[in-house]
């Protein structure tokens, strides 16, 4: 079966062309305002629960009042970028993903399937084997340059010739040059020992340590892909029903495509400069989202909005009380927590038909 034939399976009511009932609406928005109170108190966890301990009462005051002592410094220097970077990068990741697995036609896309992660992570081996760089800082403009570079190479080779750009094309496009970026990184990595122990500690994923300079440098590339995908929501659940019938029903379908790999490239972009490549947020919420939501994007895209960085701060937090003093770091967390819910959607019919 190709890849284009690869489609989530849906109720007959809840096709992406037909409208919802008022009483489905109704649910969708309630369960939208559930999942916002879930965000809201998991971030609160994040910004009360650390290798410090700090009473629950006292967070809450200087979160308010920054009196300037230990704890308010601990709070406002350290947990709260932290739990900002968290919730820019679930968003990043997790819209990324259902944008991807919409434009692909395939319940298996990732933030990797189109190149982005892998571009991200060659340019910053780049940065510290060649040009001394060691700061996460300095990381973010190169691997946020590596991953729009190797999207548009992968859109520029999935639309040569006289085809357009089609799911299938846009999918072999990226495995070629993950393969091929994959394996710069080795060779450079297996030469340069100085630069495999600096880039090790970037390619586990991580939302530790960051800054609020992060934070400024990565919110409107965040801001401006998310809007940008919410813009494509009706395009693409027309671009699901096929191209011809896409087209029938009035879509554009390579612009809406260019768009979507626009949105895609801010998105996971700019989520993978600040914490490194973080796996499982783009793939599974997604599902989480179309179990609960139905298949239409007008709905999928806000539920991964607020699911994503859901996962990623209970990850992060789950990670700290369980490594002690030794944190585990959100990305192992990612995996560990999201590989089971992945497992266990991919058994459940409704989930995906491939």
């Amino acid at each position: 079966m190709s890849l284009g034939a690869v489609r989530t399976e849906a109720a007959p009511d809840e096709t992406p062309g037909k409208a919802p009932s008022r009483r489905a609406q109704s649910v969708r928005a309630v369960g939208l305002l559930v999942a916002l109170g879930v965000l809201a108190l998991v971030f609160l966890l994040s910004l009360w629960i650390g290798s410090r301990n700090i009473a629950f009462l006292d967070t809450w005051n200087v979160l308010w009042h920054n009196d300037g002592s230990e704890e308010a410094i601990i709070i406002h220097d350290l947990r709260i970028p932290r739990a900002l970077i968290g919730l820019l990068v679930g968003i990043g990741l997790g819209v990324g993903g259902a944008l991807m697995q919409a434009v692909t036609r395939n319940p298996l896309a990732d933030p990797g399937i189109l190149g982005v992660t892998m571009g991200a992570s060659a340019s910053v081996v780049v940065a510290i084997a060649f040009l001394g760089i060691t700061s996460v800082l300095g990381y973010v403009w190169f691997a946020f340059a590596g991953a729009a570079i190797a999207s548009v190479v992968v859109y520029l080779l999935g639309s040569a010739g006289a085809s357009s750009a089609t799911p299938e094309r846009l999918v072999l496009a990226g495995a070629a040059i993950t393969a091929v970026l994959f394996a710069f990184n080795q060779a450079v990595l297996l030469l340069d020992p100085t630069a495999f122990n600096e880039f090790r500690f970037w390619e586990i994923g991580s939302i530790a340590g960051r800054k609020m300079d992060v934070v400024v440098r990565i919110a409107p590339f965040i801001g401006a892909g998310l809007l940008l995908a919410l813009s494509q929501a009706r395009p693409l659940n027309a671009l699901a029903l096929g191209d011809q019938a896409g087209r029938a029903l009035g879509a554009k379908i390579g612009t809406t495509r260019l768009l979507t790999a626009v949105a895609i490239t801010l998105l996971c972009g700019a989520a993978t400069a600040a914490a490194g490549p973080i796996t499982f947020v783009g793939l599974a919420v997604p599902h989480v989202a179309r179990l609960i939501a139905g298949p239409d994007q007008r709905w999928v895209l806000p539920y991964s909005t607020v699911l994503a960085p859901v996962l990623m701060l209970g990850a992060d937090v789950i990670g700290r009380k369980i490594g002690g003093a030794e944190e585990f770091e959100v990305g192992i967390m990612t995996a560990f927590v999201g590989a089971p819910v992945f497992i266990w959607l991919c058994r459940r019919r409704k989930s995906a038909r491939l």
